[in-house]
């Protein structure tokens, strides 16, 4: 009964989602459009996700205890008002998708290569994902961070049934017998912990390989997500799905779907997905887009720390969709404040988010190039991006790829100054962070790559087809 209950809560919390995000939509916007739906399904796990999260949040501060009640029963409520409402706007689309999703999957209208190709991937993903499901429900909390920074919370919250502070050793020291826990980081955000108090709420006990399901679930509907953007990109159905599959047999991000308790996936996936809104807001103009940007990007400054810092790195793409004339004059001058600033505060000697700044470069060469180059962590991809990049230099910067160019820069000279002129040096040297770290920019830096080789090829084709331009109007 509690692994039903498990499913049920999880595709409760993933509905609500979908709800929200179709409740919001116009009954004028079409649904029809290619990759809409695939899109709205993915992104939706991770609104509901983080509104769950918000609402396990709103009753600690009212003092009510948690309980497969008072969390589910909110759930069920909006999500019936909100999937009403959703349904009367969207009727006669939604219809015509379910109607149309048989011929779709079978893809009987496709040439019988592309058909073949696409059999094969969807085999492959069910296949790795039925695999991954296993890991995942089977395979206890894995040691070091899984065990020593985020489900110390998730078992504390879940057997307080509500959210008691964690301080640091000094301050629980001298608070005996008071309400205050201690772990090895009890500054860290409690969204990601809240999700597993509520698998566990869910089970009836605290199991701590089921209540990593919802890893699994991430890895799925970031399947979904993606494959949508890169259809509404201009991607065809095959190519989508390739780049879908590049993506999700990252094999860092794999191991994080099978190890199961770490934040970094859900960094990854989120940060991902509020570049994708943003981008997509920038062409549409859509309140829809802009109201997903921002939620997305509030669910990413409360996952981990470093979120803070990833917001700001899609500022330089987004200055440069939205003032096309001037944007990457802007997006420039960003960037060199940026490197005059961090410069200045290394002189400080501050630690910022638990990362010492200091003056002198040291850039771990060596580590870096085991870990993106040598090891098998990340496959080809960064052969791959310097390949893309050498043949697609000239169309970086055009209208309809400068903006996510610029945001993967930045999101690279973040990773290297961190490298660079802070402790993190150390981590990358013993392979330890560098991985992970990687793996919130690495999604976006696949997208970049598809869609920078697909400008080439478009480029070289002796009938050119124009880009979908995301920049201006």
């Amino acid at each position: 009964m509690g692994i039903a209950l498990l499913w049920l809560g999880w595709l409760l919390a993933w509905f609500l989602g979908i709800a929200v995000l179709l409740a919001l939509a116009r009954p004028t916007s079409s649904l029809s459009e290619d990759g809409e739906i695939a899109f709205v399904t993915g992104a939706g796990f991770f609104v509901g996700q983080f509104l769950l999260t918000l609402w396990m949040r709103a009753l600690a501060v009212a003092g009510i205890p948690f309980d497969r009640v008072s969390i589910g029963g909110a759930l069920i409520a909006v999500t019936a008002v909100l999937a009403w409402l959703a349904w009367r706007r969207h009727r006669k689309v939604l219809v015509d998708a379910l109607r149309a999703a048989p011929r779709g999957l079978a893809g009987s209208d496709l040439p019988k290569e592309q058909r073949t190709l696409r059999y094969a991937i969807l085999g492959w993903l069910a296949l790795r994902f039925a695999l991954l499901l296993i890991e995942v429900l089977r395979r206890p909390l894995y040691p070091w961070d899984a065990w020593t920074q985020w489900a110390t919370k998730a078992r504390v919250w879940y057997g307080e049934r509500t959210m008691v502070p964690f301080v640091d050793a000094s301050q629980w020291l001298n608070a005996p017998g008071s309400s205050v826990w201690f772990d090895a980081a009890p500054h860290y955000p409690g969204t990601v912990p809240l999700t597993q108090v509520w698998s566990a709420t869910l089970l009836g006990r605290f199991d701590d390989a089921l209540i990593n399901l919802p890893w699994w679930l991430t890895a799925v509907a970031f399947g979904f997500a993606v494959y949508g953007f890169l259809r509404g990109r201009g991607l065809g159905r095959v190519g989508a799905l390739v780049a879908t599959w590049l993506v999700l047999s990252l094999p860092i991000l794999d191991a994080h779907v099978a190890l199961a308790g770490y934040a970094d996936l859900a960094m990854a996936t989120y940060l991902t997905l509020t570049a994708f809104a943003a981008l997509r807001f920038v062409q549409s103009r859509r309140a829809f887009d802009l109201v997903l940007a921002l939620v997305l990007a509030a669910a990413c400054t409360v996952i981990k720390n470093p979120g803070k810092i990833w917001i700001l790195m899609l500022l330089p793409g987004l200055v440069a969709a939205l003032v096309p004339r001037y944007g990457l004059r802007i997006a420039g001058a960003v960037f060199a404040v940026a490197a005059a600033a961090a410069l200045v505060l290394t002189r400080t000697g501050l630690t910022i988010l638990g990362y010492h700044l200091q003056l002198d470069f040291d850039m771990p060469w060596n580590g870096l190039a085991e870990a993106y180059f040598m090891f098998a962590n990340w496959h080809l991809l960064f052969y791959g991006v310097l390949a893309v990049a050498v043949l697609a230099w000239r169309r970086l910067l055009s209208p309809a790829l400068a903006p996510l160019t610029l945001i993967v820069a930045a999101g690279l000279a973040f990773l290297m100054f961190g490298f660079a002129f802070t402790n993190a040096r150390a981590w990358v040297e013993d392979q330890s962070t560098v991985n992970r770290a990687t793996l919130h920019l690495a999604p976006l830096i696949v997208v970049w790559m598809v869609l920078a080789f697909r400008a080439w090829a478009l480029s070289r084709s002796p009938h050119p087809v124009h880009e979908p331009v995301t920049a201006g109007a």
